[in-house]
């Protein structure tokens, strides 16, 4: 028994490291907003900013008064109402009479075969008149230069989709941890650092910015093709590699910010919408990818203490390379490195998050998202 714990730890090991390298340079090969000087080109183009909102009233305005403050000198604004029924339409509405530069689209009824989100943001993408169109939550905040930041690296690089992960404020140091495990957790299934290399497969969206060319956009199908995609942020940008358009990650730490969830409550309620998609609604992938979080990033914790000769000393080299690469990561995100002590803990929410979802998406038969219910079989047929 303790011959064949030695010989999984030191497999883990071993991979761990291989990972911790791969993120190590990944991180630091990629840009950082702030590092952006903004340019000067001759002529800037336009730039659609389409934002949905469905009850957002706690964070919304913040959130659109620092949109409404970009310096981008070419710019329309348009927030789209999907449904809410808290104060979030009262909000938009006082906001559009004191800016008429916002242009806030009413959603009364969802059509059939759409999620609200998605389609919120088709009929956003619909009415922006932009050559770029930025797919915009409704609780980032950002300094007043961003979108200038952004487009700059966008056209120096010849982008075609720049995804920017913003800093995520969580209140109180246990939320802190696993946003850090939550990031660690996300690297080791993304690898998004990749996705700028044409000939990887891999590939990146972030919900909280997605820029993108509306040529290419359109070309590539539209949030129509994901319409039923609970994880439309990730797969708009597999729909945009697919199709061969070029893509980059940056970090937005420092100049972006949003505030991700007030509870571990509600981060288990939030992380239940898309967890079984992740797997694409595979029962035994959901199983395995469980099994792999707890073995991976909880086991060598456990073994530390519960094993003995090789395989502890083993397990405390898995342990040491796992708080270091998390240490790190934490680095570019904006939280302090001791948060990586959190680590094992989030691995066991997310394995438990994980089996959560897709138990209870098997016996409802689908999901169930603010308010809506969305059929099991027709979230699985919409694959791309």
């Amino acid at each position: 028994m303790n011959s064949a714990l030695s010989l999984f730890a030191a497999a883990s090991l071993v991979f761990f490291v291989a990972f911790g390298i791969d993120l190590y340079f990944g991180s630091r090969s990629t840009a950082r907003l702030p590092d952006i000087v903004p340019g000067h080109p001759a002529s800037w183009p336009r730039l659609s900013v389409v934002i949905p909102a469905r009850n957002e009233e706690r964070n919304v305005q913040e959130a659109l008064q620092s949109i409404l403050a970009q310096d981008y000198p070419n710019i329309e604004f348009m927030v789209i109402n999907d449904r809410s029924t808290d104060g979030t339409g009262a909000i938009l509405a006082s906001m559009a009479r004191r800016d008429p530069r916002l242009q806030v689209i009413e959603i009364s009824d969802l059509p059939a075969g759409w999620l609200g989100k998605n389609f919120a943001l088709y009929r956003g993408a619909q009415t922006a008149t932009g050559e770029l169109i930025l797919f915009a939550d409704a609780d980032v905040v950002m300094d007043p230069t961003s979108l200038t930041r952004a487009v700059t690296y966008f056209l120096r690089r010849h982008l075609d989709h720049l995804a920017i992960l913003p800093e995520i404020r969580m209140p109180g140091a246990l939320l802190g941890m696993l946003m850090s495990a939550f990031g660690i957790i996300f690297s080791l299934y993304a690898r998004p650092w990749k996705a700028k290399d044409p000939k990887s497969k891999r590939f990146i969206g972030v919900g909280a910015f997605n820029l993108v060319s509306a040529p290419a956009y359109r070309a590539a199908g539209t949030h129509e093709a994901i319409a039923m995609r609970p994880d439309d942020d990730i797969k708009l940008g597999k729909l945009l590699k697919k199709q061969g358009y070029h893509q980059e990650m940056m970090f937005g730490s420092g100049m972006m910010h949003v505030e991700w969830y007030s509870s571990v409550r509600e981060m288990i309620d939030g992380l239940m919408k898309n967890s079984f998609s992740g797997v694409e609604y595979s029962i035994a992938a959901g199983i395995a990818a469980g099994f792999a979080l707890l073995l991976g990033l909880v086991w060598p914790f456990l073994g530390v203490f519960l094993t003995r000769g090789d395989a502890r000393l083993l397990n405390l080299g898995v342990c040491l390379v796992l708080l270091f690469i998390t240490a790190d990561s934490n680095h570019f995100h904006g939280l302090p490195r001791w948060y990586a002590f959190g680590l094992p803990l989030g691995g066991a929410l997310f394995a438990y998050v994980l089996w959560k979802a897709m138990l209870r998406t098997l016996r409802e038969g689908g999901i169930r998202w603010r308010g809506t219910y969305y059929p099991l079989a027709k979230l699985k047929a919409n694959k791309i």
